[in-house]
């Protein structure tokens, strides 16, 4: 698996401890399972985007359209699952008040405006709220909302240039490797987070667990997401 250091901060050495943390055979089977293929779905997402580029890089304008056309499928591919595994993450957390240690996101980690000023709030926030359970509840409400609007704009995006209806081609096809870029963050950071709650997770919930993200996972994914209500910011304890 490959996570990038970035995704471990170093403002949180609580969470490199997870990061590291011996699981044992339940939990690592269970987190390897669902690690294993959130990469599987970003690969295929990955090379298909990467030969869109350089089709076009190489004066192939046609067939990177037409390549590119193709690309909203595998980026809901890709966002559905992500998606799912922090709503699952979230659910399970309130159900059953099971709460890791998390650190706040960092705006340099992202490329797309948007994303670095979620990131910037949620740093923020993770000052002021008062309790842990908080601060792992917003940076997964606002990893969630990251991974719907990417996936939306990505899709309408990759949309426009395929059917040859785009004003700023130039600068369209540089949105869609920010996109890229931007997706690929927000799963290193959901994986992190998943082996961090895997740590606390008790041994007896670790089926329902599994079986809820595998859920999620292999749900069937609309074309383009809708966005979810905001939680929100300081829940009642």
């Amino acid at each position: 698996m490959r996570v990038r250091p970035h995704s471990l901060s170093s403002r949180n050495s609580s969470v490199q401890k997870y990061w590291s943390h011996w699981l044992p055979p339940a939990k690592a089977e269970a987190f390897d399972s669902c690690a294993r293929q959130l990469e599987n779905f970003y690969r295929m997402f990955s090379i298909a985007l990467n030969e869109a580029l350089e089709l076009r890089r190489t004066g192939n304008s046609g067939q990177s359209c037409r390549a590119v056309f193709l690309m909203p499928a595998l980026c809901a591919r890709l966002a559905r699952p992500v998606e799912g595994v922090l709503r699952t993450l979230g659910d399970h957390a309130k159900h059953f008040g099971i709460i890791p240690n998390t650190a706040p996101l960092e705006a340099a980690n992202f490329r797309g405006a948007r994303e670095q000023r979620t990131a910037r709030i949620n740093d923020l926030l993770s000052h002021l709220l008062l309790t842990q359970r908080s601060q792992f509840l917003h940076k997964i409400d606002s990893l969630e909302e990251m991974v719907l609007s990417i996936h939306k704009d990505f899709s309408e995006i990759a949309c426009d240039l395929g059917s040859g209806a785009s004003a700023e081609p130039s600068a369209d096809w540089r949105a869609l490797d920010d996109a890229h870029f931007d997706l690929n963050t927000c799963l290193r950071e959901a994986i992190v987070l998943l082996k961090s709650f895997m740590v606390v997770l008790p041994d007896d919930q670790v089926g329902v667990f599994q079986k809820s993200v595998n859920e999620h996972i292999h749900a069937p994914y609309e074309a383009v997401p809708t966005r979810r209500r905001r939680m929100a910011l300081i829940e009642r304890e």
